[in-house]
Parts: structure tokens; sequence; C-alpha cells
């Protein structure tokens, strides 16, 4: 990387980590907060802990192509500014509609598209996909640090107190913003609001592959915990040191999918990495019997995940026509959001007999799916297209 494209990366690396480990670290604690709130039902505090992903999944989409037309550090700056506005609504409310009102405006300040965008204005094609890679990590250690740091803070300072810290670290994020180096290139001003750049067949196909992705990854986490606490045995305190170790030892098989795709075809490193995503998901649901096959499964289905994770968008910026790039990652965003939704649906659906065997086979095939969906699409488009 030039240096520029160091600084770039670095930069915007830390704004989404600080951004997700604002909302990370309230997912251990969220619902059993809000269900001692006033006016609680089970309902209703479900709608609180998902109201942030529903606004996210409506806004990525024309906030990504309003940053085409003014540029991607005002719509970054004003998601930070109602991120912050959100966070202290929830932070003060005691009623459970002021929570959701408050998770709502959280999710409003949908700047991940832009985020994303602005990493493809800042580096160039050869080594986009290791620049998604580097704030894909980073974003996958904020989770981890955010599950063991969110029920220690919440522990000392309270819920509200998580709130409060998701508005300061809003405000540090606005101001790295001043370390972006100066010369990265204004994307052109698109001449209408013309969406079906966005919507072309090879984008299109992306974006429904990311949707299976989260599906995959947030199904995979409804049945997880009840696995490693009903069959493993394993206290719930000690979970994190299953996944941070799975995620670690995964980085021995997504670093060399990186490199492969840098210098070879495109569309055969990710059908590798979703071969990957496939038996780490068999091999959970038919080898789950101890805490080392679980281990094993999992940094299979991470080094799988974490490639496709960086290198989805990176193929997409790719591909965007450079006057809808913010649309088109507006609409791959939406994709992801509404994966992760579906995942959370079907990964209740298929454990609500108790048995988590059961959602990680779903899960196996759907990557199955996805595996005949990308040899149809090189097929008929070539390995440098998909």
């Amino acid at each position: 990387m030039l240096k520029s494209e160091k600084r770039a990366i670095s930069v915007l690396t830390l704004i989404a980590m600080l951004r997700m480990v604002g909302l990370f670290s309230l997912l251990p604690v969220l619902s059993l907060y809000a269900g001692k709130l006033e006016g609680a039902t089970s309902l209703l505090v479900g709608f609180a802990v998902g109201a942030y992903g529903l606004t996210q999944a409506g806004l990525q989409i024309p906030l990504g192509a309003l940053s085409d037309r003014i540029g991607r550090v005002p719509i970054i700056v004003g998601g930070l500014a109602v991120f912050a506005i959100g966070s202290a609504v929830a932070g003060f409310s005691d009623t459970i509609g002021g929570l959701i009102l408050g998770r709502l405006l959280q999710g409003a300040g949908a700047i991940s598209a832009t985020l994303t965008a602005l990493v493809a204005d800042a580096t160039r094609i050869e080594v986009r996909t290791r620049s998604m890679a580097v704030i894909g990590v980073g974003i996958g250690g904020s989770f981890i640090v955010a599950m063991v740091f969110g029920p220690w803070f919440a522990g000392h300072f309270g819920v509200p107190g998580l709130f409060a810290f998701g508005v300061a670290i809003a405000v540090l994020a606005a101001g790295l913003l001043l370390l972006l180096p100066k010369d990265i290139a204004r994307p052109a001003t698109p001449r209408s609001w013309d969406f079906r750049p966005a919507l072309t067949p090879e984008l299109l196909r992306l974006d429904f592959y990311v949707f299976l992705l989260h599906a995959i990854m947030t199904a995979s986490f409804v049945a997880l915990p009840f696995l490693l606490s009903n069959r493993l045995e394993l206290a719930a305190g000690a979970h994190w040191k299953i996944y941070i170790g799975a995620i670690l030892v995964s980085l021995a098989g997504t670093i060399p999918l990186i490199m492969r795709d840098e210098h070879r075809g495109k569309g055969q490193t990710i059908g590798i990495a979703v071969v990957l995503v496939m038996f780490g998901q068999l091999a959970l649901s038919f080898l789950s019997f101890s805490a080392t096959s679980v281990f094993l499964s999992l940094a299979l289905f991470f080094a799988g995940f974490n490639f496709l994770e960086a290198g989805l968008p990176a193929r997409l910026s790719a591909l965007a026509d450079e006057e809808s790039r913010g649309a088109s990652l507006g609409v791959f965003s939406s994709s992801q959001f509404l994966g992760a939704f579906a995942g959370g649906l079907l990964g209740g659906r298929f454990l609500a007999d108790g048995n988590p065997s059961n959602v990680f086979f779903v899960c196996a095939l759907l990557a199955a799916i996805w595996l005949a969906l990308q040899g149809f699409g090189r097929w008929r488009s070539g390995p440098e297209v998909t």
C-alpha cells in the first residue's frame, strides 16, 4: 500500500471499530435492561434490540447515494451525530418506548455503506481486498472486545452508562476524520438519481451472496450459545475464549485466501471460501461433541467468513460504476442487514426443538445453494466478475 492508503485505512478502521464497540457492547446486556423498563413486553423488548438493524437496512441506500452527490465525509459526520443523539435518547429513557426511539435513531446513523465507499475512494483496486480485510478484522476484533467490555462496563456504570459511552465514541470518531489524507479523490457527482447502475445482475448477485453470508452467520450465533452452554456445559462467561481463539486460528486460512485473491482467479477464491463455510457448518452439525471439535469447526468457518466479509465488498466496489458506487454499496449493506434479520428468524425457527445441530445443517444447505449460484454465475460471466 501507498503511505496515503495506509493512513486512510488506519483512520477508517478506527472509526468503524469505535462505532461497532458502541453497538456490540450493548448486545449481552440490553434485553435484560429493556425488560425492566416501564411498558416493557417481550415483543417490545425484542423490537428494541432489533430496531437498530431496521433503520440501518432502510437508510443505507439513500445515504450511500447521497454520499455520491455531496461527498463521503459530510454523511459520516451526520451519521455519527445522529448515532450520538440516539444513544443519548436511549440512555435517558426510562420507558420501553423511549429506548426503542433511541435505538431507531442509533440505526438511522447508517454510515456503513459510506465508510466502505470511502475506503474504495482512498485505495487502488489491486490493494482493495487487503484494505477491506483490515477493516473486517478490526470490526471482528471490536465484537470480541465488546462481548467482554459490555457486561463489565454495565456492571460498574449501568446500561445508561454504556449509552453515554456511545455518545463519547461518536464524538471521538468524528474527530478522527480530521486525520484523513487530504488528497482522497471526491467521487464524480451523478447526473441523476438513477439507481439502475446499482441493480445490475452482477451486483445483485453479490448482494444476494452477502445476504446469505450474514444469514448463515446470525443463525449460527443464535445456536452457538446453546451448543456451548447445554451440550458442552461451558459457562457463558467462557464462550468468548472459544470465539477469539477460533478467529485467531482462522487467520491461517483467511490470509492465504486474500493473497490468492489478489493474484489469481477471483471467482474461484470466493468458491473456496464458501466451501470452508459449508464444511465448518457441517462439522458443527455432526461433530460438535467436544470443545476441541467445536473450536476447530469454528476456525474453519471463520477462515471462509472473514475472507468473504472483506472480499465481497471489495469485489462490488470494483464492479460498481464510479458515479453510483455509494448507492451500490448501500444496496449491498442493506442486503447484509436484511440477511442478519433473516438469519435470526431462521436460527430461532430451527432451534425450536432445542437441537442446535439442526440450525448448522440448514446453514450448510444455504452454503451449498451459494456454491451452486457461484458456479452458475461463473459460467455466465467468467471468474473475474463473480
